[in-house]
This record gives structure tokens, C-alpha cells and sequence, in this order.
């Protein structure tokens, strides 16, 4: 049977940790295995920065080829069925990044396909993201887990979503900090279903310094996602959620803060935070790459 990822809620404690020890071997150089002759296709429905050169240059090291499929100008632009088009792709290459509107898609490519598919984003997971986040972490702080992990401002959509499903299932205490309204409140249904395979608390709170402090992780996401028409109104909403240097002084001396980029600079984070010595948003852009190759060579040549 075909081994796919498209969300963490489909692997264990056990294979997270055995990808998250690859990654750091593939970044020390120690892993020789390689994806000669290997071609991955990379599919995107929406606009991409780290994804899109993470994928292509990690397949580069890794001995293979990536192919970059803009959706639109493919079939599928005309009405071909995802179904359809993965069957294709299957016959030509041996991996499919996707990165899509609806995770819906992925299932369905996923149903009918012979050939691994990587979420490389969809609106309800991130799992490449939170990969790399949790390498990043376990480079900084030596471990997972009993860490506090607050993620700040809209906890509604798939960063949260994956962050709490990643870092609980690894032991870590994940906290949602968030206004107390339905559009930025982590799905109650998804939370009931991680806990059940989750290892560290996940719990919700809306006051800001409250919930940030003694935190050991903070990390925050732009709060107008592509294709949100009411950006004025959640800028106002998440104001008090801003990441700036103020609110940092709640959480520990040694917190390290996150973003998983783009960011919106003087929305969610202020310049002093994410340019501050507390920051490592770039070592986790850099890691997008480490963690990716080995989720690659996992599900290619299950190393």
C-alpha cells in the first residue's frame, strides 16, 4: 500500500520522531542515500516562496529532478479530473508534491495514485511546515518534549491545525492563544481527534499574557491568508496577539520565537521580534529543506 503525507494525524509518535532523526542526518551530510533517476512533481494551485524552492533544490541534492506544474495552465485548467491527472502523473514520475485550495484534493489524488503525495499545503494542513518547525526545535532546545508551545493569534486554519497535531504527538504542552471567537478558535472536533493520540496537553486561552507565559516555543502566522476578503477587520481583531517585544517579556528568557513566513511585519510580529536574538524564522525557511529530504527518502526508499 502506497505511503502518503498529508497530515500528521496519519503518523506516529514513532515514524515522526524516526523522519525528524533523518532530517538532522541528512543536514550533517551523514546520510548517503540518494534519489538518482527519481522525478518529483511539483503541482501548485497557489503562490509559493519556501515550498516550491525547498522541494526543487532538496530534490536537486538529492540526486533527482522536480518538475514544476502550474495547475492552472495543466488539463486541469480545462475540466480534467485530479483523479485523472494523478493517474498521468503516476505513469511519468515517482513522487507529487501538491500544494491546493481544498485538502479534499489530496484525498482524492491520494485515492487513486500508485505513487506517494506530499500536502505541500492545503487549508486544513501544513505538515512539511510543522516538520520543519519540530527540527528546528529539537536543534534549539534538545528536545520536545514537556516544552510549552504557544502559537498566537488565528489558531482557525492549518498552521495551528498541524502545529497541534505535530508537537502533542511528540510530548510537547500545545497551547492555542486566540480571540475568543468562532473564526479564530482552533475546530473543536480536531482538537477532540488529536487528543486522542496526544501526548502533551492541548488547551486554549484568549488572554495573551496569560497565555504566553513561561512559554518555551511562540510561535505566530500572518493573519490575512490568500484569498481572505476581510483583512481590515482581523488586523483590528488579532491587534492584541501581535508578537512584539512586550508581549515577549511574559515568556521565558530563553523562548525562541517563530513564523513560518511570509511574514506581515507590524501585524502579527513586529521588525525588533522577528529580527531579534530570540528569532530563528530563518533556520526553520532552512529546514523546510532538511526535514523535506527526509520525508522524501522515507517515503521513496524507506530509509
Amino acid at each position: 500500500m502506497t505511503k502518503h503525507f498529508l497530515t500528521l494525524l496519519d503518523y506516529s509518535e514513532k515514524e515522526i520522531k524516526h523522519i525528524l532523526e533523518l532530517a538532522l542526518k541528512v543536514k550533517s551530510g551523514e546520510v548517503k542515500e540518494k534519489l538518482e533517476d527519481k522525478t518529483l512533481a511539483m503541482m501548485f494551485e497557489k503562490p509559493s516562496t519556501r515550498t516550491r524552492v525547498s522541494f526543487e533544490v532538496g530534490m536537486t541534492q538529492l540526486g533527482g529532478h522536480a518538475i514544476f506544474l502550474d495547475m492552472s495552465t495543466t488539463q486541469l485548467g480545462r475540466g480534467e479530473t485530479i483523479e485523472d491527472t494523478v493517474r498521468t502523473i503516476e505513469r511519468y514520475c515517482d513522487v507529487v508534491m501538491a500544494r491546493v485550495n481544498k485538502h479534499a484534493d489530496l484525498e482524492k489524488m491520494a485515492s487513486v495514485s500508485k505513487i506517494p503525495i506530499i500536502n505541500g499545503l492545503s487549508e486544513r494542513f501544513h505538515p512539511c511546515q510543522t516538520m520543519a518547525d519540530m527540527l528546528t526545535v529539537l536543534e534549539k532546545k534538545g528536545k520536545l518534549e514537556d516544552l510549552k508551545v504557544v502559537f498566537l493569534g488565528d489558531c482557525a486554519f492549518n498552521m495551528f491545525n498541524s502545529t497541534m497535531i505535530g508537537f502533542s504527538k511528540m510530548w510537547s504542552n500545545v497551547v492555542a492563544v486566540c480571540p475568543d471567537k468562532k473564526e479564530y478558535t482552533p475546530n473543536p472536533e480536531l482538537v477532540e481527534n488529536t487528543r486522542k493520540y496526544a501526548k502533551g496537553s492541548i488547551k486554549i486561552e484568549h488572554d495573551p499574557v496569560k497565555g504566553i507565559r513561561e512559554a518555551d516555543v511562540i510561535h505566530t502566522d500572518t493573519w490575512v491568508s490568500m484569498g481572505q476578503e476581510d483583512a481590515d477587520k482581523r488586523i483590528k481583531q488579532l491587534k492584541p496577539y501581535q508578537l512584539n517585544s512586550k508581549l515577549l517579556e511574559h515568556a521565558k528568557e530563553d523562548a525562541i520565537v517563530m513564523h513560518c513566513l511570509p511574514a506581515h511585519r507590524g501585524h502579527e510580529i513586529t521588525d525588533e521580534v522577528v529580527d531579534g536574538p530570540q528569532s530563528v524564522v530563518f533556520d526553520q525557511a532552512e529546514n523546510r529543506l532538511h526535514a523535506q529530504n527526509a520525508i522524501m527518502l522515507y517515503l521513496l526508499k524507506n530509509v
